[in-house]
């Protein structure tokens, strides 16, 4: 070891600090040879070829570019399944031809029914006696061709149902109105006349 006219060095802790001779042998004070927080250190990658992977301004520039929240908004819509045009399928019970053309043609009939009536002061039973049949014949044939081109296109009632004229309003109309013509009949046939 050296003797205690100079400072020396002796070792080299982590290069962060040294050992220095300073009073004799056997006397070390640790000096600080640099500060830890005046380090700076540029790790710098690159590939087999000598381009840069890492560029340190592109992920400066990363770094001080905020991250948008990320907004919570509604699921979409499950897709809805698609219309089937087969006749079996359209014309099933619980398909959507049968209550619907029932539905109209029902509403059709109640508000002629009432009409005649009021007009001509007959009874459900004697218009349909004369020559009613031929008008419901000619009414089934219209609106039933007019409600199944839809459907056989795959239109369903439920796309086109909007604000107050929905679907939904036409087939509980219709229930009414084949109630409401059961109901005339009925009433017509316990009076033995005209209800109105």
């Amino acid at each position: 070891m050296a003797a205690a006219t100079g400072m020396q060095m002796i070792s080299c802790g982590a290069g962060l600090s040294s050992r220095i001779n300073i009073a004799g042998p056997n006397q070390f004070a640790r000096v600080p040879l640099f500060k830890i927080r005046d380090l700076k250190f540029r790790v710098r990658s690159t590939a087999e070829d000598g381009g840069d992977i890492n560029n340190v301004a592109d992920e400066k520039q990363k770094a001080a570019v905020p991250v948008p929240p990320q907004l919570f908004s509604t699921p979409p819509p499950p897709p809805q399944p698609e219309e089937s045009t087969k006749i079996t399928d359209i014309m099933a019970f619980d398909g959507p031809g049968p209550e619907r053309i029932n539905g109209r043609l029902a509403m059709i009939g109640f508000v002629a029914a009432i009409a005649v009536e009021l007009t001509r002061g007959q009874g459900i039973f004697s218009q349909i006696q004369n020559g009613g049949i031929q008008w419901f014949i000619g009414t089934t044939v219209v609106l039933s061709i007019a409600s199944l081109v839809p459907l056989f296109k795959g239109v369903s009632a439920d796309s086109k149902s909007q604000g107050l004229m929905t679907s939904d309003a036409e087939l509980w109309n219709g229930r009414l109105a084949m109630v409401g013509l059961i109901a005339l009949a009925y009433t017509e046939y316990v009076n033995g006349g005209t209800l109105v």
